[in-house]
């Protein structure tokens, strides 16, 4: 049940009676974060060596929408406080997703184990710490780990996702763009990568090259690319990400029976040395999501808060196109209802363009050791609003679990910088046992609706049975549940037009054609008979 702290607040702004005997500037800051409606609570402030637990430091709940960052320096506590503010947000029945990076935030499920240093924290902050358990749901990408298994058909993934993941320039990716929208156009549909690889090579090969001889063609050394990359790829193990049966995200916005918000937790621990994969697997979550969720405009609370850890590797050499839809994205989804945190070292890691739309801030400790950690200790500081804290100082002293806070109030306005010291989380801080995650796993409703990995007919078996026999139109006509003839005599035009793929291909040569296109902003499909959100 919701933690009686986060719940609203019938009477004036939380500022205690004791309060008033603060320090004039920390009372100051202090009185900024005294919101009437639901919040969330951060911790107390920290003032002149001190933790005052008389002023709270809180986060509006109807704010979390306006996303955010967390980041640090590692080992400074920002695992701790994504669980501490997913857990929070569970309680007051809004679903969040986790990024388990290290495979220790599985412990959400289980009731935290009181110690000393978890009753001292307690104390120091006056939170009333009850252990407690959060529902939760365990997934893994492509069914490697412990987890339900989440995968991606090729084309619901996109060209313009798969072109980062297979580290493709510009031009490879533009050519991939025509592969997935002459196979759309076809209905030669790609669900795995070896779908894929049969329309490059039929493509190539002397029956296929005229297809494409009007729209400029596939030369064969950029095809060689294409196929080249896919090789390294699934030599990678990468062939379980991409299948059916298609993870839908709206499993990722379930509450409980209880009325709490499930935490989904995908853990990404067995795939870590593959950062590119994952992150770009994260993004694909999010851009599904965009693409299914009707506008919402303002809310009470958030329908979902995704939380995108290791957030650098997005943007580590991501091509401009990228980089324009991820903006995209942050900036038009928060009026669906969800609120998205990067986590990262410094903010320094995430563009201007996308810092600029994260309206809530928690920083945890930095370091200056060397001169380029100096630098972004000096870039960090700039980003902050003016402050009376010496933050260049502060930000170098902060111990574990403490942090420099600012958020947007309930007016939509920064609050004041208020140093923090943390709440500590209620959850196991720490992995689940396997035993009992395996369980979890296997118990959950959704296992058997993701666990079995289906191959049905494809591109693949398609134009291996129409080989040297038929064309590719005819192998359409024959396709189970086509339309025939009649289908085929839609326009080349009205077909392109409504593709997923010619969303992409038009983004990609800086074309927007109204809503159709802004709905698709990393070229990834709807899947038909999807229910609505």
């Amino acid at each position: 049940m919701p933690d009686r702290e986060t719940m609203p607040s019938a009477s004036a702004p939380e500022v205690s009676a004791r309060a008033a005997a603060l320090p004039q500037e920390a009372l100051r800051i202090a009185s900024g974060y005294a919101f009437t409606g639901p919040a969330l609570h951060l911790g107390a402030l920290l003032w002149d060596g001190q933790c005052l637990p008389d002023a709270q430091v809180r986060v509006p709940l109807a704010m979390l929408n306006r996303h955010g960052l967390v980041a640090g320096a590692t080992g400074t506590g920002k695992t701790k406080t994504l669980q501490l503010i997913a857990e929070q947000l569970s309680a007051q029945g809004v679903p969040v997703f986790l990024a388990d990076i290290k495979g220790d935030l599985s412990g959400i499920a289980a009731p935290g184990r009181p110690d000393a240093r978890v009753e001292g924290r307690a104390a120091d902050v006056h939170q009333r710490w009850t252990a407690t358990g959060f529902p939760a749901e365990y997934y893994a990408l492509g069914g490697i780990g412990r987890g339900i298994p989440v995968r991606a058909t090729v084309t619901g993934f996109g060209p313009l996702l798969l072109s980062r993941v297979l580290r493709l320039n510009r031009t490879q990716e533009q050519s991939l763009a025509l592969v997935f929208h002459y196979a759309d156009s076809k209905g030669l549909e790609l669900i795995d990568l070896k779908d894929l690889r049969a329309v490059v090579t039929f493509l190539t090969s002397d029956e296929g090259k005229s297809e494409l001889k009007t729209a400029g063609g596939l030369s064969a050394a950029t095809a060689g690319v294409i196929l080249r990359s896919l090789t390294a790829f699934e030599a990678q193990g990468a062939s379980g990400f991409f299948g059916e049966p298609e993870f839908d995200t709206g499993e990722l916005l379930r509450t409980a029976e209880d009325g709490r918000g499930v935490v989904s937790v995908l853990e990404l621990s067995a795939v870590q040395e593959r950062p590119q994969l994952f992150s770009t697997f994260l993004m694909w979550l999010l851009a599904d999501l965009f693409h299914d969720l009707p506008e919402l405009g303002d809310v009470d609370k958030p329908r979902l808060v995704f939380f995108l850890d290791e957030a650098h590797l997005l943007f580590d050499d991501a091509s401009e196109a990228f980089l324009e839809s991820i903006t995209q994205t942050v900036r038009l989804i928060r009026s669906k209802g969800v609120g998205v945190f990067f986590v990262t070292q410094t903010p320094e890691d995430v563009p201007a363009e996308v810092l600029a739309q994260l309206g809530n801030r928690v920083q945890h400790a930095l370091r200056a050791f060397t001169p380029d950690d100096q630098q972004a200790l000096n870039a960090t500081v700039k980003t902050f609003p003016k402050s009376p804290y010496d933050l260049e100082e502060v930000l170098t002293g902060l111990g574990t679990g403490e942090a420099v806070v600012t958020v947007l109030s309930e007016k939509g306005a920064p609050t004041p910088v208020a140093a923090t010291r943390l709440r500590a989380p209620e959850s196991l801080m720490g992995p689940l046992g396997q035993e009992a995650l395996e369980r979890a796993v296997a118990g959950s409703p959704l296992y058997e609706r993701y666990a079995r990995a289906v191959d049905r007919e494809s591109a693949y078996e398609r134009l291996e049975r129409g080989r040297g026999a038929k064309g590719p139109d005819e192998m359409r006509d024959a396709a189970p549940g086509r339309g025939g003839r009649a289908e085929e005599q839609q326009s080349m035009a009205e077909r392109v037009a409504e593709s997923g793929v010619f969303r992409s291909l038009a983004r990609s040569v800086g074309t927007q054609i109204g809503r159709e296109i802004t709905r698709s902003l990393f070229g990834t499909a709807r899947r038909s008979g999807r229910r609505r959100r």
